[in-house]
């Protein structure tokens, strides 16, 4: 005997399987289970009822928690982040319908030994089947029935709800569903009727009418009918049979078995033999081919018309014939089965081969049997016969392939492989061999629990069951209903029909469980006749096009309310039977019973078997009256009191929120789990929408002519009906508002014990509004989509643009439902149908508020407004209008474009800009313009971010862009305007002309805008075309705000802001900017920088009105030392540039550094001037940073003196070198040292403004005279021997100082002035005072007179010469004519000594 799995050890404290605690103790209070929120012991008084788990009937949180949880987590995700409700709704559907086509596939769940199924009585509300009506055959088909003389033969064509009869060689055809139908028959045949069968026609072979093939086989031939079926008004299938003159010879085959494939091929078998033959067809006959032939294709061509070798050896046939031929048209194979219980598989290949690759006969079931049973079987022995086999397709399942049927009542599903399967590319996918995969027997007569060694109750598959012995035939339908005719000894020709279907919610819940089986439930039917013909009358199920999901039955229960139909006909008439939803199942379970704890058990027990969240899916269903089709012969399910019931159901056992634990984390409403009924109505919605969600809306197409067709991919019908559902379930919602947790608002926060439960009750809340909203866009969607298939649909998609075309071909109804993007495309749809109405003469509010009525979130009172002022602009470009109506419709247009400005999407707003343009209303579009800027940022959030620097991955910068849309359309306007005003003259014999009118009205309403962030973006953009001279010339606050943010950042900019400050004489302000300019770090050259300081200077010297003197001299103290830092660092950058010593790659880091920003004197002289050796710039550093050590600025003229009198020597021997060697081509000489001493004495006595210590005349003097006379810079050299006074004198040193200096050297008598060279300082002395004496002489005034002290030196001077008459002055004049000079200057002195008494102190440096 065969063994299900062994059973798993128990984990420590993960007992799964052991009843809950809660149960054990007879309490409802668990005493270890932790609980997120506290339970209230009694709700508050007056307080209504409170529906939570212990409210009601009782009913408990699910047996295992833990299950449900994994079935809402499967519905709703638990971390959604925070989302919109329509788009946290849409992600609660795609969840759920992404679980439903989660569920397993055959192959899963059917691979083991099994007897599982629940067997019910018919009358049972769980019976899986019902019969729902019987017509019996009409009259006169029985007439005709008893006319026949040598045969009859019935069948079905059940798609069609048409049945047939054969009587000899005559055919009937009838509807089985009219009271009283017309008989169709064909009596033309010469021969008995031996086979019928209803086929698919080739391709492109028969008119496009026909939509079958009916194949009829007589014993001597087989001839081919056309069927045209058609749609009734009433609903019914009507057909009308056509000659095809297709027929074929049998030549003394006879067929008794056809059986078609999709594609139209035809094969037959005859009673015979086990030979496929295929009757092969085509619209005209060819040069050796006939309009129809027969192929055989068990055996070669040549041997179809000879006698089978067998039969000439032996003499004898064999009694093997076929008695069943299956097609699967999914794998593109073809079954057929023997009297010996013999299957054979063919694989069909085009045009017409069929090729044999498996043969399994009897013996090779029993041995793979055999193998899969650890026991024998009295079911499955050599005494077993099959007696049908059925398909399974590939859609349904990739790897079981058929099943056989065994007249036991035993069904064996077979899964067949191909080598090529392992093969990468490989081309022929035929299967090779064929394996046993599952074995299902009958169920058993009665349950026989068992305990298994753990003490777990467990069910051993019983594998000895006669309950189907007899089977005489069967079929199986996807995804596994399965109908058995069993006969019984007693009653030989009256078949029980055994009807059992996969019990898909449990299959699905133990999926969840990990206990997946093939779990069946049944019931038996008494037809008291033998079944003539089966028939399947909807269409094939199929919940998914591909095996994961196929056989999904609650998937689909809601698409449509009547479920799978079978008929069934036989010698009595025709019997339909009807597979029952959960839903149907549900509603009449809580119906039957009585009393809350009977409507507790039933529930209890879908629970267990379904799952909790199944039960309340379906609860909600009943609710919403979904177990009531209201259909004739179907008992009504769904009365007030079971629709009360289901609705109590579905609000106390909904269960409450979860909020997880977050481990440290903070809770938020996102991470609530929303409840048991919040995850049943998203499963219900799904369910509703399923059909509908991921289908696209159109269907483009081609009719007869080839003009463009669109459709509705989902028909109208269908749509209704889905909205009717979805409007029933809005109702039910709306009704129990106040009962239903979730949806009654701040009745649930009041019952809220706790911080965590109030954040739960609100994430519930906003789960449940989000689902509300999104069915609400589902109601209007649909409407809006039945509204447009009403219109024209070609005339309205000819209308939109290529984008709006192309996003129409791929609108889905989910993104219709839930998306912005599809609701912005029905907008446009709605502006096109309402342009279309106004053109064919409709009033534009009638057309509106009926769109407005049906679908209002696709055409708001705002759209009825927008019409209505596109309905006045477009009356005002009427030509034929006067001038005065089209402004006062233009002026009405605007206004109403105003009053929606928050509405208008930005198709509506240049289109609206567009048409004020071009009939030249620019102030409209650009005063439009700025009132919709302004209504898409109320809260000015744009300005804030603009005055904070736009900051990047700021949430304001949005709001800006938003406005720049708008401000770029007012540039366009502008732009037009200026090119139109171009065309025309401003005045006409002095008047304004229109254009000059319309110009000045627009630019008032530019200036008078009080749109900071608009003035802000028209100024840059004035910048970006160049008109720069435009925006000087405003005069307005948001113009200086402007160009000072700008300065900050742009030294063009900034340039133009002193620009603005010049023009209207701010210069006090200009030169602010023109210094703060020269001292930012824009990449401005030190020569620019100057530049600026330069002109700072200038206006900062202009008196401005407002500005304080005080105010005026400070900027200019500092904009004048900038300035000669400025012109140290210039000149340090330029020596620097030329010097030698500095090798190329430090040249372009001092460039870098030196030519841009101001640097601090102290990196001027401790990186540069010193280092470099450049001492006139350094002593020049010492003025600017007012540097008074007498000591250092002493030395550093030393060294000034010592390095340019060595640079010229330099240059001396240089140019004697050259002049050497080149003659007079040397060029010309370099100066003397003495002049370029000069020069830099001169320059940094200039620049240092006479700063006397800087320029320390004490000092400085005695340096050069000393330097004079050491290095012969006098006349033996040709120059003036005088040079070191006349520099001072010509500096403006007076003559005072100079004197008494020199003086000071002559009485120190210090080296080189000791002796003889006194003589040279006794002359300085002689040419100062003479000097001297001549200015005041020339002077001629009074007070112009010298001390005594001076006439005291001359004759000092002269007494000296006196007693060294013999002294040496070389390079100077000798001692006589010194003499006689000193002489000739103290009686120029004498003259002018006006006191006796003699002032020794100093006159200062003047």
């Amino acid at each position: 005997m065969a063994f299900p799995q062994t059973p798993s050890h128990a984990l420590p404290g993960a007992f799964l399987h052991t009843p809950a605690i809660a149960s054990r103790l007879n309490s409802q209070q668990d005493p270890v289970r932790r609980r997120l929120f506290r339970e209230n012991s009694a709700p508050p008084v007056g307080q209504a009822a409170k529906f939570s788990q212990d409210h009601g009937l009782g009913l408990n949180a699910p047996t295992s928690p833990s299950e449900e949880e994994a079935m809402i987590r499967g519905l709703q995700n638990q971390n959604i982040p925070p989302q919109p409700p329509l788009a946290k709704a849409a992600t609660y559907i795609n969840n759920a319908l992404s679980r439903d086509s989660e569920y397993p596939q055959l192959d899963s769940y059917c691979r083991q030994i099994s007897s599982d199924y629940d067997l019910t009585r018919i009358e049972s509300p769980w019976a899986p089947f019902q019969k729902t009506t019987t017509y019996a055959l009409p009259n006169s088909v029985l007439e005709q029935y008893n006319r026949a003389e040598v045969s009859t033969m019935m069948g079905l064509f059940a798609e069609l709800n048409h049945a047939w009869v054969t009587i000899d060689n005559s055919l009937y055809l009838w509807d089985y569903t009219h009271p009283n139908p017309e008989l169709i028959g064909y009596e033309d045949s010469q021969h008995s009727i031996t086979a019928v069968k209803l086929v698919a026609p080739k391709p492109d072979v028969f008119n496009k009418i026909i939509t079958h093939i009916l194949v009829v086989a007589t014993t001597s031939e087989m001839f081919l009918l056309g069927v045209a079926a058609k749609d009734a008004p009433s609903g019914a299938k009507t057909i009308e049979l056509y000659g095809t003159k297709m027929s074929l010879a049998l030549k003394g085959t006879e067929a008794h078995i056809i059986a078609g494939s999709a594609d139209g091929r035809i094969f037959f078998s005859g009673q015979s033999d086990s030979d496929i033959y295929e009757l092969k067809y085509q619209q005209e006959e060819k040069w050796f081919t006939n309009r129809t032939e027969k192929i055989n294709h068990t055996y070669r061509p040549w041997t179809a018309a000879v006698p089978n070798p067998s039969q000439i050896l032996w003499g004898k046939t064999t009694n093997e014939h076929i008695i069943d031929i299956v097609v699967d048209d999914s794998r593109s194979l073809l079954y057929s089965l023997s009297n010996t219980s013999t299957v054979r598989t063919y694989h069909i290949e085009p045009p017409n081969k069929l090729t044999k690759v498996i043969e399994k006969t009897k013996d090779d079931f029993l041995r793979d049997i055999a193998h899969a049973l650890s026991v024998s079987s009295p079911l499955l022995n050599d005494r077993i016969d099959i007696v049908s086999i059925s398909p399974i397709s590939a859609v349904e399942d990739y790897k079981v392939h058929l099943m056989a049927l065994t007249n036991t009542g035993c069904r064996l599903f077979m899964s067949a492989t191909s080598a090529a399967s392992y093969i990468l590319n490989a081309s022929n996918q035929a299967p090779q061999s064929m394996q046993l995969q599952c074995i299902k027997f009958p169920p058993s007569e009665q349950r026989r629990p068992r305990t298994d060694r753990f003490g777990g109750l467990v069910e051993y598959p019983d594998i000895e069951s006669k309950t189907l012995e007899r089977s005489r035939r069967g079929i199986r339908f996807a995804p596994g209903y399965f109908l058995d005719f069993v006969t019984r000894p007693e009653q030989p020709n009256v078949d029980l029909l055994f009807m059992s279907a996969p019990d898909s919610g449990r299959i699905n819940h133990g999926r969840q469980t990990q206990n997946m089986r093939y779990y069946e439930h049944a019931n038996w039917f008494e037809i008291g006749s033998r079944a003539e013909d089966i028939g399947l009358v909807t269409k094939p199920f199929a919940a998914r096009g591909q095996p994961q999901g196929f056989g999904n039955e609650l998937a689909v229960q809601f698409d449509d309310p009547n479920g799978t139909e079978f008929a069934i006909l036989t010698n009595t008439g025709v019997h339909l039977l009807r597979r029952k939803r959960l839903v149907d199942i549900f509603a009449l379970a809580i119906r039957s019973v009585s009393g809350d704890e009977g409507v507790k058990a039933e529930v209890g027990k879908f629970r267990s078997a379904y799952g909790h969240v199944e039960t309340i899916t379906a609860a909600l269903a009943v609710a919403c009256r979904q177990g009531d089709n209201g259909r004739a012969g179907i008992g009504r399910g769904v009365d007030q009191a079971t629709q009360d019931r289901a609705k109590q159901i579905y609000i106390n056992y909904g269960g409450n929120p979860r909020l997880p634990e977050q481990d440290g984390q903070p809770a938020t409403v996102e991470m609530v789990q929303p409840s048991t009924r919040h995850a049943a109505l998203t499963l219900y919605l799904s369910r509703l929408v399923r059909r509908l969600w991921q289908s696209n809306v159109i269907g483009l197409g081609a009719d007869a002519g080839g003009a463009l067709t669109i459709t509705s991919v989902i028909p109208i019908g269908k749509l209704k009906e889905v909205q009717g559902s979805v409007e029933s379930l809005r109702r039910f919602l709306d009704e129990n508002r106040a009962f239903i947790q979730g949806l009654s608002g701040p009745a649930d926060l009041r019952r809220a014990g706790s911080k965590q439960e109030e954040l739960g009750f609100q994430g519930e809340h906003q789960a449940m509004r989000a689902l509300e909203t999104l069915m609400m866009g589902i109601t209007e969607g649909i409407s809006f989509v039945t509204t447009l298939f009403e219109e024209r649909v070609t005339d309205i998609f000819a209308r939109l643009d290529d984008t709006s075309r192309q996003q129409l071909r791929d609108l889905t109804y989910e993104q219709l439902f839930s998306q912005d993007s599809g609701k912005e495309l029905a907008k446009v749809l709605v502006k096109a149908i309402v342009n279309r109405n106004i053109e064919n003469g409709s009033n534009v509010e009638t057309v509106a508020d009926a769109l407005r009525r049906k679908c209002g979130s696709f055409c708001s009172p705002d759209d009825v407004v927008i019409f209505k002022a596109q309905e006045q602009l477009k009356r005002a470009s009427e030509p034929s209008l006067n001038p005065n109506t089209s402004r006062t419709l233009l002026h009405e247009s605007l206004r109403l474009f105003q009053k929606v400005a928050k509405s208008l999407t930005q198709a509506n707003l240049e289109s609206a800009v567009e048409q004020y343009v071009s009939l030249r209303y620019y102030a409209g579009a650009i005063q439009l313009c700025l009132v919709v800027a302004n209504e898409k940022d109320r809260g000015n959030s744009a300005l804030s971010w603009v005055n904070d620097g736009k900051p990047a991955n700021d949430p304001r910068r949005k709001f800006f862009e938003e406005r720049k849309v708008c401000y770029d359309l007012i540039h366009r306007v502008l732009q037009d305007l200026d090119t139109a005003s171009s065309r025309e003259p401003e005045m006409i014999d002095g008047k304004p002309t229109l254009i000059a009118t319309k110009r000045a009205e627009a630019y008032d309403v530019v200036s008078t805008s009080s749109d900071e962030v608009f003035h802000f973006d028209l100024y840059e953009w004035y910048i970006q075309q160049g008109w720069t001279d435009r925006l000087l010339g405003i005069d307005s606050p948001h113009v200086t705000t402007f160009l000072r943010r700008l300065a900050s950042k742009d030294f063009e900019h900034a340039d133009l802001l002193c620009r603005f400050y010049t023009m209207r004489q701010q210069y006090f302000d200009a030169a602010k900017v023109q210094a703060d300019l020269a001292q930012s770090d824009f990449p401005i050259s030190i020569k620019n920088r100057l530049t600026l300081l330069s002109k700072a200077k200038t206006n900062a010297s202009v008196m401005t009105t407002g500005i304080s003197r005080q105010e005026q001299q400070l900027l200019n103290h500092e904009v004048t030392e900038l300035l000669e830092v400025a012109h140290i660092q210039d000149d340090l950058l330029e020596r620097l540039k030329v010097d030698s010593r500095i090798p190329p790659e430090r040249q372009l880091e001092i460039q870098e550094a030196l030519d841009g920003k101001i640097q601090p004197l102290s990196e001027l002289f401790n990186g540069y001037a010193d280092q470099a050796g450049y001492y006139d710039l350094c002593l020049l550093i010492y003025h600017v940073a007012d540097f008074r050590n007498s000591t250092t600025i002493a030395q550093t003229w030393s060294s000034l003196i010592q390095q340019t009198h060595e640079n010229v020597v330099e240059q001396w021997s240089a140019y004697d070198a050259e002049r050497r060697r080149r003659g007079a081509q040397a060029g010309d000489p370099p100066p003397q040292p003495y002049e370029v001493l000069v020069g830099q004495i001169q320059d940094i006595c200039h620049r240092s403004s006479n700063d006397s210590f800087i320029f320390p005349v004490p000092t400085l003097l005695p340096e050069i005279c000393r330097y004079a006379f050491e290095n012969a810079q006098d006349t033996r050299i040709g120059a003036d021997v005088n040079w070191p006074v006349i520099v001072f004198l010509n500096l403006g040193v007076s003559y005072d100082l100079v004197v008494r200096v020199l003086e000071q050297m002559f009485e120190a008598q210090e080296v080189p002035f000791r002796g003889p060279g006194q003589a040279r300082i006794i002359e300085w002395i002689a040419y100062a005072v003479g000097q001297w004496a001549r200015e005041l002489s020339r002077n001629s005034r009074p007070e112009a007179r010298l001390d005594p002290w001076v006439n005291d030196l001359m004759t000092e001077c002269g007494q000296w010469l006196a007693e060294n008459s013999l002294a040496d002055n070389p390079g100077g004049t000798d001692s006589w004519p010194l003499s006689d000079i000193v002489s000739e200057v103290r009686r120029a002195v004498e003259g002018l000594v006006f006191s006796p008494v003699s002032n020794r102190s100093s006159m200062g440096f003047y």
